[in-house]
């Protein structure tokens, strides 16, 4: 009855809801663009130009969900402050060592051992970022953002798991329209970042959901 008289109450919940989810899904379709673009530039064929395009595009991308982050729980301000290039930077360079763990020790191993390398990158980025974009003396320091970093950890292990360990592909009959003739073909590995998008969502919607409730 009490929450019954008190409308706004409702009303509070329900704008953190809509504005954690708003940010969840602005966050992780910006990741999972950024990180689909540089794991297909590097995946196959890794030359410099195309390491160096995948960075750049991985960098972007991590200063953009920077973004979303920081202009979500706390004022947005300038993003190229040096600390919040730093928070960018952290999470380029845990994608790229993840990548590069995974590779070294290789086949299933090195899936596993990357998703434990990468869960312990983005714990400690999302840390440092919380830190970075949230300085409020009321944020609850008993928040880990363990299980969201480890979400994300299992969709990119998804991810890798598709381009290396399959091949299978899915094609539509030839359809016919205006004289053309086009057929739609899916890979593994676009159901891959398809998961790891889903993945990514509710990694990001967690961690939002615990902040705003702050």
């Amino acid at each position: 009855m009490s929450v019954l008289r008190q409308p706004e109450v409702l009303g509070q919940t329900t704008r953190r809801r809509v504005v954690g989810v708003t940010a969840a899904l602005s966050a992780a379709s910006i990741e999972t663009l950024a990180v689909g673009i540089w794991f297909g530039l590097v995946v196959d064929s890794r030359t410099t130009s195309t390491a160096l395009a995948g960075l750049g595009v991985l960098f972007c991308g991590s200063l953009l969900r920077s973004g979303v982050f920081g202009a979500t729980v706390s004022d947005l301000g300038d993003l190229l402050e040096p600390r919040r290039l730093g928070v960018a930077l952290v999470l380029t360079t845990g994608w790229v060592l993840w990548l590069l763990v995974a590779e070294l020790v290789g086949d299933r191993l090195g899936i596993v051992i990357g998703t434990v390398v990468l869960t312990g990158i983005l714990t400690t980025q999302f840390v440092f970022e919380r830190h970075v974009f949230r300085l409020r003396s009321n944020c609850r320091t008993s928040f880990t953002p363990v299980v969201p970093a480890l979400l994300m950890a299992t969709g990119a292990s998804i991810l890798l798991v598709t381009a290396w360990f399959t091949s299978w592909s899915l094609s539509s009959p030839p359809i016919t329209v205006v004289g053309m003739t086009v057929s739609i073909r899916i890979v593994a590995l676009q159901i891959g970042g398809f998961v790891f998008g889903l993945f990514a969502f509710l990694a990001h919607q967690r961690r939002f959901q615990r902040l705003l409730a702050t």
